[in-house]
């Protein structure tokens, strides 16, 4: 059985940071491109960030380019993103998600086959 299991959301001041990290069961990590996506109140879910299975390629959404970043260790089961610069528009639920490298575009939320339950990020101004 497959889980992913977000953690590191919370409140934090506008401009300031949080680390999420991803830690992920029940799948070869190895194998897997590994996404974060958001989910603001009111709005769809979108993408965010994903990383290549070894690491060496990712892709950021252009609202947050130069302040996150995304990173894995595929020994230790795990991905992270690295938030700076807190904006109050960053305020959602981040999910952690899985897909294999072939299923499609990385920046599309159907291509991922697995998901977190999600952790909620709160930037207040």
């Amino acid at each position: 059985q497959v889980q992913l299991v977000e953690s590191g959301g919370g409140l934090v001041q506008a401009g300031g940071s949080l680390r999420l990290s991803c830690a992920a069961s029940g799948l070869t990590f190895s194998s897997y491109v590994m996404g974060w996506f958001r989910q603001a109140p009111g709005k769809e879910r979108e993408f965010v960030a994903a990383i290549s299975w070894s690491g060496s390629n990712t892709y950021y959404a252009d609202s947050v380019k130069g302040r996150f970043a995304i990173s894995r260790d595929n020994a230790k089961n795990t991905q992270w993103l690295q938030m700076n610069s807190l904006k109050p528009e960053d305020t959602a639920v981040y999910y952690c998600a899985a897909c294999d490298p072939w299923s499609g575009s990385y920046y599309r939320e159907a291509t991922y086959t697995y998901w977190g339950q999600g952790t909620q990020v709160t930037v207040s101004s």
